[in-house]
């Protein structure tokens, strides 16, 4: 279906990543919320982004990108001091690990009425002053359309689980989709399996969960099915895994906008009262965006059409 008159919001961190590699050091937009907003528009989505960034260089850069990517900023969000940075190093398996500078708060939103659905996530979720900011604007939208949520947290900056859980339990129970990788659940609920922290999950409210696992695919749980589903990630050759778990929730926030099953009070109804089936293409969707990221060097936004061509050769995954 064409979701193309269906307006995304995603408000948190755009930032610059410095990412090293042996001795070289290069410097690129990053920051979860922002990549997957440009991931969406990638996908042909309308899509805004509201951030907080500096009027410098870097700043600069972040509009430039955002520009390239076909998003339109939030007026304000050009207003922080300076522009936070994400030192991110990657090792010899293509595995990141970050140390961060930053800054955040939220600029003035628009109306709930003037977008359908809100994406949250990340740093600009629980750090303040901003993160108040941002659990006041997913309740604002959870009332009138839906809202989505990926944790993508950073023991760097957020140091003890108990210092965020409150948070993002309390965000989790105004979504309609959470995705969360394993480690985060890991690092949040270290003595609890993550079949568990899922069920918990979905008692909280969210119609659907999913829990990424890099190479060994994604568990996703339905509200209104007693059954967890194994979806299997996409073989392809690792470059680097930036942007991976981003990547993935642009492409199931994307199939899900297609499939009217996001992006208003009756799409909110509807996804407590699907299947499995109804489902299955969104997270295939989210399984090749992601595939097609880490097959490439930094957090990569694929199109639409690189995502049909992956479907022709692969038919199962439609």
């Amino acid at each position: 279906m064409n979701s193309t008159n269906k307006n995304v919001l995603c408000v948190g961190e755009a930032l610059i990543d410095v990412v090293t590699r042996g001795r070289k050091a290069s410097e690129h937009v990053g920051g979860s919320p922002f990549n997957v907003a440009a991931g969406l528009a990638g996908l042909d989505h309308p899509t805004s982004l509201a951030s907080w960034w500096g009027d410098d260089a870097r700043g600069h850069l972040i509009e430039r990108a955002a520009a390239e990517h076909g998003l339109t900023v939030i007026e304000g969000s050009n207003r922080a001091e300076r522009t936070s940075v994400a030192q991110a190093t990657i090792d010899e398996s293509g595995s990141a690990t970050y140390e961060f500078d930053l800054l955040w708060d939220v600029p003035p939103l628009p109306s709930p009425t003037e977008f359908s659905h809100l994406h949250v996530g990340s740093i600009g979720a629980t750090l303040e002053p901003g993160g108040t900011a941002v659990i006041a604007a997913v309740k604002r939208a959870a009332i009138q359309g839906t809202v989505s949520y990926d944790p993508n947290l950073r023991p760097a900056i957020m140091k003890r689980p108990s210092l965020v859980k409150s948070r993002v339990e309390q965000i989790v129970g105004y979504c309609d989709v959470v995705k969360a990788s394993d480690e985060d659940l890991e690092w949040l609920y270290p003595d609890t399996p993550v079949e568990e922290v899922m069920r918990r999950w979905a008692a909280m409210g969210p119609a659907l969960i999913i829990v990424t696992r890099g190479p060994w695919g994604s568990y996703a749980r339905l509200s209104g099915d007693r059954d967890m589903l194994m979806v299997d990630a996409l073989d392809v050759e690792v470059v680097d895994t930036v942007g991976a778990g981003d990547s993935f929730m642009a492409g199931l926030l994307s199939g899900l906008l297609d499939a009217d099953l996001l992006g208003s009070a009756a799409a909110k109804a509807e996804l407590r009262r699907v299947r499995w089936s109804d489902v299955q293409p969104a997270l295939h969707r989210g399984v090749i965006t992601s595939g097609l990221t880490v097959s490439q060097a930094g957090a990569y936004a694929p199109s639409r059409r690189e995502v049909e061509n992956v479907l022709i050769a692969q038919p199962l995954l439609r």
